[in-house]
């Protein structure tokens, strides 16, 4: 990730230093640490799916609500831009954002431009070291403050490990067509640090719907 992705709204490619695939002594770097305001992330994960298949489902911008968290509405407003609308409830965050480059079966990578969230992200999509499925690497970026405490009021999870879980439901999508719905067991009253992982984990969030037909299409 680099300033290109604020600064620079035509760029059509960027740096690959401080980008989701960059490498060191054959490791993924790890994500830039958080600071001015700034929040990073960024998670990978080994998907039994061609690249190119979980290129189709990201880039599926209408059939995002049905795997990424608490969307629930992406509208396409341009050949690179489109609205974003996440609810829960009463609450809710829109934002518009811009694809920055778009290498099909390969890379996105995108930012907000105008409305109440401030992101920025990449996605790198890789044929899997052992030659089978795909290998997906996601670095996402959150300015803080305003949008912090929204998110994790609007969806009861910290950003990262929405990013996160973002993640296992692309990965569930493309393998199987659909995100399993497994409710919790029960449990009773928690302590301070329960609460706070409760908050973390976002446990009351509800699990995307998943769109087999669409995904299988």
């Amino acid at each position: 990730m680099s300033d290109a992705l604020k600064e620079k709204p035509n760029a059509e490619s960027l740096p690959k230093s401080n980008g989701a695939a960059v490498l060191i002594d054959g490791h993924y770097a790890p994500p830039p640490a958080d600071k001015d305001g700034k929040l990073w992330v960024r998670t990978s994960a080994r998907i039994e799916a061609e690249p190119q298949q979980c290129y189709d489902i990201w880039r599926d911008l209408e059939n995002i609500p049905s795997w990424q968290e608490e969307i629930v509405e992406v509208r396409r407003t341009g050949e690179k831009t489109s609205h974003w609308v996440m609810r829960s409830g009463d609450k809710t965050i829109e934002w518009d954002s811009e694809i920055l480059a778009d290498e099909p079966g390969k890379r996105i990578a995108w930012h907000s431009i105008a409305g109440d969230a401030q992101n920025a992200g990449e996605v790198i999509f890789e044929k899997a070291p052992t030659g089978r499925g795909a290998f997906v690497t996601v670095l996402q970026e959150f300015r803080m403050g305003k949008l912090a405490t929204a998110w994790e009021t609007l969806i009861g999870r910290n950003p990262k490990q929405a990013v996160i879980e973002n993640l296992r439901h692309l990965k569930a999508m493309a393998e199987t067509g659909e995100i399993p719905r497994i409710e919790p067991q029960p449990h009773g009253q928690r302590g301070t640090v329960g609460e706070m992982k409760k908050s973390l984990y976002g446990e009351k969030v509800p699990v995307p719907s998943g769109t087999k037909e669409r995904v299988s299409a």
